[in-house]
């Protein structure tokens, strides 16, 4: 019986770090760029300059990106809306997969496709989400 206990406590303990650790990712990527965000649009406009993605695309969603990236990466770093901060983290992870492969940026392909496995993984052990501020709300 004690066996058992102890491997739910494991479990609970392993889906807590691996919660901060990409929570952590996505609040520091949006931390970092949100003082600077002309800067990082600029920066991502010249990226995207020989896709086929129209500026006019490109320029709302440089300066849309690190505040979506920040409030995710929040979410999830609190267990507040874990489900919803999880699912806008995936959405941010596949626009910018896509990005990534129109400019065939393949070094940071495999970066992006490790932070959707994560994602993938919280959401389908979400039950294990014991330290978080969701339970607090459910109770």
């Amino acid at each position: 019986m004690f066996v058992v206990h102890q491997c739910s406590m494991d479990t609970k303990w392993a889906y807590l770090l691996s919660r901060l650790a990409i929570g952590l990712s996505f609040f520091g990527h949006g931390l970092v760029r949100l003082p600077k965000l002309a800067g990082f649009s600029h920066w991502m406009v010249g990226q995207f300059s020989k896709s086929y993605l129209p500026e006019t695309l490109i320029v709302p969603f440089s300066y849309i990106l690190p505040f979506a990236e920040f409030i995710a990466g929040l979410m999830i770093i609190l267990g507040l809306f874990t489900r919803q901060g999880l699912l806008l983290a995936g959405v941010i992870s596949l626009m910018l997969i896509f990005g990534t492969t129109l400019i065939e940026n393949w070094e940071a392909l495999p970066s992006q496709l490790i932070h959707v496995a994560f994602l993938s993984v919280l959401l389908v052990y979400l039950p294990h989400n014991s330290c978080a501020v969701d339970q607090i709300i459910k109770k």
